[in-house]
């Protein structure tokens, strides 16, 4: 998953940490944080795992494959956070606002525990609202577009973007078969963590 559901994942403030710091560090690296961060590193890492491999995940990563290959998935994580930010069921458009505002805020107030390349990505998404605007067709296209760009052995000009566009409903059908069972998963998970305190 991208940005957004990982952030939405988590049931506390740490967690919202330990989620997006978990793919700048080293994974030895870990055991130097708090354990309410270190949790959001192991939810990060359990909602990756689970994600990769959703049946409904596998499906997703075939509108993409023909055009990228190995990196359909980078590309299906990208487009389910479209989804969750359309997902009135979770939140209203409101509070996908407030949630945007209030993970920027927490993320700012633990700037500490930050590693220095993630807080460069954070200046930018805070500046142009990453996670509120992955609603927009033109905010998918945008991080579309920046996956595209830090792909090594991948074309700048692959039109991933009007594959998605095209798939559009069919990707719709994907989440809708995966993302309730992610959650509940996620549910899960936090329940485990709370139990080793």
């Amino acid at each position: 998953m991208n940005y957004l559901a990982h952030s939405f994942l988590t049931f506390t403030d740490g967690q919202i940490v330990g989620q997006f710091i978990a793919d700048f560090i080293r994974n030895k690296e870990r055991f130097s944080f708090p354990k309410n961060i270190r949790d959001g590193i192991t939810m990060h890492r359990a909602v990756d795992t689970f994600t990769d491999s959703h049946p409904a995940i596998h499906e997703a990563k075939k509108v993409f494959a023909p055009l990228v290959r190995l990196y359909a998935g980078a590309f299906v994580d990208v487009s389910m956070d479209y989804f969750v930010a359309n997902d009135l069921s979770l939140n209203s458009l409101a509070e996908w606002k407030a949630h945007s505002l209030r993970v920027y805020r927490v993320l700012n107030e633990h700037h500490e525990w930050l590693p220095e390349n993630f807080i460069k990505m954070l200046a930018k998404m805070e500046q142009d609202d990453w996670l509120y605007n992955y609603r927009e067709d033109w905010g998918i296209k945008f991080s579309i577009q920046n996956v595209l760009n830090k792909a090594k052995y991948l074309d700048k000009d692959i039109p991933v973007f009007e594959a998605f566009l095209h798939h559009k409903d069919f990707l719709q059908e994907c989440y809708n078969d995966f993302f309730p069972d992610l959650l509940a998963h996620a549910k899960g998970v936090n329940t485990l963590l709370q139990l080793e305190d």
